[in-house]
């Protein structure tokens, strides 16, 4: 009997936990740790931010859930893993013991690095349904009486899609509310250009984004550093394609949305050869960590290097198709483990991405994420803002049943040649 212990309940986390349970023995032990009773479905936190969604719209309790599918559930928050000795220590000051682990925390919001940035400070965030909520309170004071909107990503940015989603769904706020005309929008971004999406775009990301924003009359800056931020003010400087200074920006908001860097969170903080220096899980091809290797990793909190060097720094996005196809790749190495095998399974990180824009949208297929590529392609128009919704709901019924990816999903996918494991 192998007891199989995953820390973290989120995109990848619950996937993860399902998979692992069909794919494990029947006599071992799956255990889930998250320090949140419920499940929530990030992609839709734009929504909450202008209450197009309520936040518990996208939560799922999760004990029901995997009581049903005979998975372990601790809600603790984890203060340190201990590799060395298969442990990890709770809040509560107990261990949990484990033979396999699997890291899927998500990231730390590294709000600080920018003085004034996130919730605590001057801005808003969509990262977490908590911040969703708390923006959409702030969104129905706003558009009572509006003003100057900044919405954007800080240098070190891996993220980027949320902040195209919402400042385009917040423009078509506006325009619904017939007040489009009050508010003059500014997209900052530390990408050397629109549509770069840390991916060094896909497709014609570049041409269609910046076509979407010309049309909607949203300004941009590039290759943007913010210095500060205070009440009403956001300080950015601009740089060159060499990162010399090229423009000093005072941007006037009344509102404002930024996406911060990430981090790993703070129990993993400093464990030498688990981590690299910003605290995300080093793994392998087989999102093994190389020196502890019953340690796993999915997800946003592994350690990929950013695709190239950018004037301002940029990390790469890990989304939603790409971390399952980790997860698949990683429930099956343990199995192999299991039997006594070498893990040799491999996740494609293919990308398959809809980007909702309140009444439109941007869907883009990058196989694999990283280039080079074998395909990539990009595709705009209303059907991408249906298909978002469908998805979200797709999504949530999953969660809500205990299924990771049915056969007719894997099916259709197949169809596409899309697939989670390569070969």
């Amino acid at each position: 009997m192998a007891k199989i212990v995953i820390v973290g309940a989120g995109i990848g986390g619950i996937p993860m936990a399902l998979e692992m349970k069909e794919n494990a023995r029947k006599e071992d032990e799956v255990v889930v740790i998250a320090d949140t009773p419920t499940f929530h479905f990030v992609p839709s936190n734009p929504w909450v931010a202008v209450n197009w969604r309520k936040p518990e719209d996208i939560k799922v309790e999760l004990a029901p859930m995997f009581k049903k599918k005979k998975i372990g559930f601790i809600q603790q928050k984890v203060t340190r893993f201990h590799p060395e000795n298969n442990q990890v220590e709770l809040a509560d000051g107990s261990q949990v013991d484990y033979d396999f682990l699997v890291i899927a925390t998500g990231p730390k919001l590294a709000f600080d690095e920018v003085p004034g940035l996130g919730p605590n400070g001057h801005t808003q965030s969509v990262c977490h349904v908590d911040h969703a909520g708390e923006s959409g309170e702030f969104w129905d004071k706003f558009v009572e009486d509006p003003g100057p909107i900044i919405v954007g990503a800080a240098q070190g940015a891996s993220c980027f899609g949320p902040a195209y989603e919402y400042m385009f769904i917040a423009e078509t706020d506006l325009r619904q509310r017939k007040i489009r005309d009050k508010v003059k929008m500014t997209y900052v971004t530390s990408e050397p250009y629109i549509g770069h999406l840390g991916l060094g775009g896909v497709g014609d990301t570049k041409g269609m984004l910046e076509a979407e924003m010309r049309n909607k009359h949203i300004n941009w800056i590039c290759n943007a550093k913010i210095d500060k931020i205070e009440a009403g003010m956001m300080y950015v400087t601009e740089v060159d394609e060499n990162g010399q200074e090229k423009k000093k920006h005072e941007l006037p908001f009344k509102h404002s949305m930024i996406l911060p860097a990430f981090k790993g969170v703070d129990a993993l903080t400093g464990i030498d050869k688990l981590v690299n220096p910003r605290g995300f899980v080093i793994v392998d091809e087989n999102q093994r960590n190389p020196t502890y290797k019953n340690v796993y990793s999915i997800g946003v909190c592994i350690a990929i290097p950013p695709l190239e060097q950018t004037p301002v720094p940029t990390g790469t996005p890990k989304t939603g198709y790409m971390i399952e196809s980790m997860v698949t790749a990683t429930a099956h190495n343990i199995r192999a483990e299991l039997d006594g095998k070498q893990p040799k399974e491999k996740g494609t990180w293919n990308a398959l991405c809809l980007a909702d824009f309140g009444d439109s949208g941007v869907a883009f297929l990058a196989m694999p994420q990283i280039p080079p590529r074998n395909v990539q392609w990009a595709s705009s128009g209303k059907w991408v803002h249906l298909a978002k919704i469908g998805y979200e709901k797709y999504f949530m019924r999953k969660v809500r049943k205990g299924i990771s990816e049915p056969y007719y999903e894997k099916l259709t996918l197949k169809m596409f040649g899309i697939m989670r494991l390569k070969g």
